[in-house]
C-alpha cells in the first residue's frame, strides 16, 4: 500500500526585536591636565529668512526617529511589492461519504430482494408450471421452453438447458416435476461457474493496475466508475480516474463529481479534447505519483459505428505503449434491461478490444435477469459485479452460486445452499 506522507512545514523564525533607543546624555568635556575644561564653540545663530532645521518626530518606544522629509519620501513613493507568480490552487476533495455497515447476511438479504422480478419472471412461473403437473411429459418441456425464453436466457442457452434436462430424465428416470426444477438450477450455476475468472489473473506484478472501462451510452457507466473506485478506496488502494469521455461535458462533469464524493483525484481536460492525448497525460501523472489503480472512462460508443470503435482501440493502443502489458482488465458495462441487445453489445466490443469482464448494470429493475446466464453461457466472459441498486454499496462484485441461491430462494427468504 502507498502511504501518504505529511509535508512538516518549517515555521519561520520570528524577526529580532529592535532594541529601544537610548536617550541621548550630553556630553561633559574631558578635563585637560591642567585642570581646565575645554568649552565648546557655541551653536551658528540662525540667518533671517533661513528655513528652520526640521525638528524629527517624536519616535514610538523601540523606534528609530523619522525626519519629516524621510516620512513625505516614503508617502510619495511607495515600494513596490515584489511580484510572484500565482500559485494555482490546488482542488481539495472532501472525504468520502460514510456508507452503512451491512452484514453479509444482510447483503444476501437485500440480493435476493432486488432480483425480486427475475424470480417471478422465472422461478415462480416455474413453481407454478411444476406444481400443476403431476409427470414429466412433453407438454411440461414446451411450457418450460416457453418460459425460459421469456426470461431472456437465449434460444441457444434454452435448447441446451432443456437438451440437458431431458438427458437427465432419461438417464435417472425422474418423474417429479420438482426434481427436475433442480436440475435446472444446478445446470445453471454451472453455465455461470463455468465462465468465471479468477480477477487475481490479471493483476500485474508491479505497478499499477489499470483498467479500462467501455460500454454505450446510458448504460451506467460513469456510476458504475465511481462505485468502483469507492471499492478499491475502501479496501486501502490509491486511485485515480481518467475523464477520456470528451465528448460530453456533462461525462466530464458527472466523472468529478463522483470523484468528490468518494474522495480520489481526477485528471480531466476540456471538452472535445483529444481522448487519446488525455489518457496519455492521465497515466504519466498515475506513474509519477505512483497510483495503486488507474480507471479510465472512454466515450459511449455505439457498437453499430464502426469510426467510433475505431477510437476505441486507438485508447488501447496508447495504453499499452504507455504501460506495458496494461490495460490488464478491459471491463464492459451493461444494461441488464436491453436485454438480447445487451448480447449483442457484449460480442461486438469483445471482437473489437478484447473484453476480460462484465458489469451488468440496473439488475434490480428488470424482470428479465436471465441474460447473465446467457452471457457467460455464449460469450464466456466472467461478470466481475452486478449492480442492484443505488448505493454505494449496491455495486456487488459478482458470485455464481450466491446469485443462483438468491434467484432461487424461496419467496425471496431462501437461504444459502
Amino acid at each position: 500500500m502507498l502511504g501518504w506522507f505529511k509535508k512538516k512545514l518549517k515555521k519561520s523564525e520570528p524577526a529580532p526585536a529592535l532594541e529601544p533607543q537610548l536617550e541621548s546624555v550630553p556630553e561633559v568635556a574631558a578635563p585637560l591636565p591642567g585642570g581646565e575644561a575645554v568649552e565648546e564653540a557655541p551653536e551658528p545663530a540662525p540667518v533671517a529668512g533661513a528655513a528652520a532645521p526640521a525638528e524629527p518626530e517624536p519616535a514610538e518606544p523601540g523606534q528609530a526617529a523619522v525626519l519629516p522629509e524621510e516620512k513625505a519620501a516614503a508617502l510619495a513613493e511607495p515600494e513596490e511589492p515584489t511580484k510572484t507568480e500565482p500559485v494555482p490552487k490546488p482542488e481539495i476533495l472532501p472525504p468520502p461519504v460514510a456508507e452503512p455497515k451491512t452484514s453479509k447476511g444482510g447483503l444476501f438479504r437485500r440480493l435476493q430482494e432486488r432480483l425480486a422480478k427475475t424470480r417471478d419472471s422465472l422461478v415462480a412461473r416455474l413453481d407454478s408450471l411444476f406444481l400443476g403437473k403431476k409427470v414429466i411429459d412433453p407438454e411440461l418441456f414446451d411450457d418450460l421452453e416457453e418460459i425460459l425464453i421469456t426470461a431472456d436466457l437465449g434460444v441457444r442457452t434454452v435448447h441446451d438447458l432443456l437438451a440437458h434436462a431431458r438427458a437427465r430424465v432419461k438417464r435417472d428416470q425422474l418423474s417429479d416435476p420438482l426434481a427436475l426444477k433442480q436440475v435446472l438450477q444446478e445446470k445453471i450455476e454451472g453455465y455461470l461457474m463455468g465462465a468465471d475468472r479468477d480477477a487475481s489473473l490479471v493483476m500485474p506484478k508491479s505497478g499499477p493496475f489499470v483498467i479500462m472501462v467501455v460500454g454505450v451510452n446510458g448504460v451506467g457507466k460513469t456510476t458504475t466508475i465511481g462505485k468502483l473506485a469507492n471499492k478499491f478506496k475502501s479496501a486501502g488502494q490509491s486511485v485515480l480516474l481518467v475523464a477520456a469521455d470528451t465528448f460530453r461535458a456533462a461525462a466530464i462533469d458527472q466523472l468529478k463529481v463522483w470523484g468528490q464524493r468518494v474522495g480520489v483525484e481526477v485528471v480531466a481536460q476540456k471538452p472535445g479534447a483529444d481522448p487519446s492525448a488525455v489518457v496519455f497525460d492521465g497515466l504519466d501523472h498515475a506513474l509519477n505519483r505512483a497510483f495503486d489503480v488507474i480507471i479510465i472512462d472512454t466515450a459511449g460508443r455505439l457498437h453499430t459505428k464502426v469510426n467510433l470503435m475505431e477510437e476505441v482501440k486507438k485508447i488501447r493502443r496508447v495504453i499499452g505503449k504507455k504501460i506495458e502489458a496494461a490495460p490488464h482488465e478491459v471491463l464492459l458495462v451493461l444494461d441488464a434491461t436491453t436485454g438480447q441487445n445487451s448480447l449483442a453489445q457484449a460480442r461486438q466490443f469483445h471482437e473489437t478490444v478484447g473484453v476480460s469482464g462484465l458489469a451488468l448494470t440496473k439488475l434490480d429493475g428488470t424482470a428479465k435477469g436471465g441474460i447473465v446466464v446467457n452471457i457467460c453461457h455464449e460469450l464466456e466472459i466472467p461478470i466481475r459485479f452486478i449492480g442492484i441498486g443505488e448505493q454505494m454499496d449496491d455495486l456487488r462484485d459478482f458470485d455464481p452460486r450466491e446469485f443462483v441461491n438468491a434467484l432461487f430462494a424461496k419467496n425471496g427468504l431462501g437461504g444459502e445452499r
